[in-house]
């Protein structure tokens, strides 16, 4: 069996795996969710977050792991699993990139976003500059995220989101052949997705090809539409 280190993506915090990391577990595995500096529970000042932080807090969770894991990115959390993977790869079983943004070198998360016009995310975000964050607005909750969730998991999602340090999206992500290109990686795609376009996430595949893709028919936050499904999806690739 698998221990699962679960990172979520932008906006969120370690909550939102609270109907996934069960199901893992009832399959015998471990589930580790980890809070991001400035995000859930973690008291980080938002506007002094970067890359770096994200990719520090991941490998600090690594290696309290007994072996290498199964590191699950989703969203924007893709970029913080890729610099982990070339920061502190023999800490990784394989990388499962959950909608998640796969980057090559030297490009950042905001540039991707500025080549998925499909995506309806960035209409319902608020820059704040001057403390370093965006901020998510309801309808990007409502339209982008969780249009294919339960109106329970919406109004939890209300209370819960917060807001994303900018610095990590403007950073480019730092890769190497010799490191991050020696960890296995994987790809759930997301067919109804409204914040990574499907459209997008074939174009990052066929730019980063993955040992082995698997497609959900959900939108953004499958862990939150179809628990079960992913779950399934998470061990079947786990056990590749």
């Amino acid at each position: 069996m698998s221990t699962f280190v679960l990172i979520h993506g932008a906006y969120h915090g370690k909550w939102c795996w609270e109907k996934l990391a069960p199901l893992l577990e009832r399959e015998g595995h471990e589930a580790v969710a980890v809070d991001l500096p400035g995000h859930g529970e973690d008291g980080t000042p938002v506007g002094e977050v970067t890359l770096q932080d994200y990719t520090d807090r991941v490998c600090e969770v690594l290696r309290r792991q007994s072996g290498p894991v199964v590191l699950v990115g989703h969203s924007l959390s893709g970029i913080a699993i890729s610099q982990a993977a070339e920061q502190c790869p023999g800490r990784i079983e394989k990388l499962v990139y959950l909608s998640a943004l796969l980057l090559p070198n030297g490009k950042s998360a905001a540039e991707a976003s500025q080549e998925d016009p499909e995506s309806v995310i960035s209409e319902s975000t608020e820059l704040d500059a001057e403390n370093g964050r965006l901020v998510l607005e309801d309808a990007g909750i409502t339209d982008a995220l969780y249009n294919d969730c339960s109106e329970e998991d919406v109004e939890r999602a209300r209370r819960m989101v917060g807001p994303q340090p900018l610095a990590p999206l403007a950073t480019p992500v730092q890769l190497t052949q010799g490191n991050y290109g020696g960890v296995r990686r994987t790809y759930v795609k997301t067919l109804r997705d409204r914040a990574v376009s499907p459209a997008v996430q074939e174009k990052m595949l066929a730019e980063m090809p993955c040992e082995k893709v698997v497609s959900m028919e959900t939108g953004h936050m499958s862990f939150f539409a179809d628990p079960e499904n992913l779950a399934k999806n998470l061990d079947s690739l786990a056990r590749l």
